[in-house]
């Protein structure tokens, strides 16, 4: 099979699908793969690098578009990139669906087979291909909040950990699965006063044994979401629903009271935000304010450490880029129930459930396409 690989084109975003180690497994397996020129010289793999693990370079996008059978990125395509792909191609990539009814739209009208990396599943449970771009935005989180919290930036003027004699910031984080369990290493490790909320009490154990009294664990209800979001300083949305928008937690009201030079820092912003108030940042711009409050949204955040995200991102997803080449990606996906639930898009139709549920659209079942 044919691999293409394009350059990434969303604002600051230097990760590659595939590495020079990637390719050459790739190569290994029997498989052909093109990379457009400068794919990875953000973070330091030249082409050369390419060419010597054997992949072939390609001159421009359009070019990888038009010759791959299977396309291999890391965001979700642009639509100059979704009018490239056509029927009989295969995409593998974060997508992000739910909260994006354009790209869902030039998706089905390309007739493209759309898989999307955060809803592939694992045989223990949990998303073995978002974990580990979420354990990454977890801990950028807090380095994010920390910085949003200096006065230059617009925050209170506080210092996370505080100093002995002067208290330390108070950390709320509205989620406790791979990000929010992230985000409480960080910032218990600066030492700030941490909550964590999770509606699975099994969860809100295992973190309670893993950080003891260093952190306090909470279930979350209206009023108690509310009391602790006005007396933080720095509020992480972490709250994730597999495939589908993300649940609103903190309304405009509650962003109204509390005080000015807080911070929110949306991890949850790629699918939509878990607060009322979110936006889509980028890394060139990453910030605004809504009523005195600093909200930090940028929806690639792992981006901002591009070498270090790419490699983490490869580990985890090298091994279904290469069951999809080997078998061919509907044979894949038929033999795999957990590749299978990565399935969003193919011939014109929606299979992945939550995202046909929070656009409206018509749901077809993934096995029904795949016959």
């Amino acid at each position: 099979m044919l691999i293409g690989v394009p350059r990434e084109i969303k604002v600051h975003e230097y990760r590659v699908g595939l590495t020079p180690g990637s390719v050459r497994e790739a190569v290994a397996h029997g498989h052909r793969v093109l990379v457009e020129k400068g794919a990875g010289a953000g973070i330091g793999l030249a082409d050369d690098a390419y060419l010597a693990a054997g992949a072939e370079l390609a001159e421009n996008a359009e070019e990888v578009f038009a010759r791959a059978e299977l396309i291999v990125k890391v965001k979700e395509p642009q639509p100059a990139e979704c009018r490239l792909l056509r029927a009989g191609q295969a995409l593998f990539t974060y997508l992000h669906l739910a909260p994006d009814p354009e790209q869902t739209r030039l998706l089905l009208a390309s007739g493209t087979t759309a898989i999307a990396y955060e809803t592939v599943t694992a045989a223990g449970g949990g998303l073995p291909l978002l974990a580990p771009m979420s354990e990454v935005a977890g801990r950028m989180a807090i380095q994010a909040g920390a910085a949003c919290l200096e006065k230059e930036k617009g925050g209170a003027g506080l210092l996370l950990g505080g100093v002995p004699g002067v208290p330390p910031a108070k950390v709320v984080i509205l989620g406790g699965g791979t990000v929010g369990t992230n985000a409480a290493q960080i910032a218990v490790g600066v030492g700030a006063e941490v909550a964590v909320f999770d509606r699975s009490l099994e969860r809100l154990r295992q973190l309670d044994a893993r950080f003891g009294n260093r952190l306090r664990t909470l279930h979350p209800t209206q009023e108690s979401i509310e009391r602790h979001v006005l007396d933080a300083d720095l509020v992480v949305g972490a709250a994730l629903v597999p495939g589908a928008a993300a649940p609103k937690l903190v309304t405009a009201a509650m962003v109204r009271a509390m005080r000015p030079g807080s911070v929110l820092v949306d991890v949850s912003i790629d699918q939509g935000g878990c607060f009322e108030t979110s936006r889509p940042t980028t890394h060139a711009a990453p910030t605004y304010l809504v009523d005195g409050v600093v909200h930090y949204c940028v929806a690639n955040m792992p981006g901002a450490v591009a070498r270090t995200s790419t490699f983490a991102l490869n580990n985890a997803t090298l091994p279904f880029v290469l069951a999809l080449a080997d078998k061919g990606w509907r044979q894949a996906m038929r033999d795999d129930p957990h590749l299978r639930a990565g399935l969003n898009v193919i011939d014109g139709a929606l299979t992945c459930a939550p995202v046909a549920e929070a656009l409206g659209l018509v749901f077809s079942e993934p096995m029904a396409k795949l016959a």
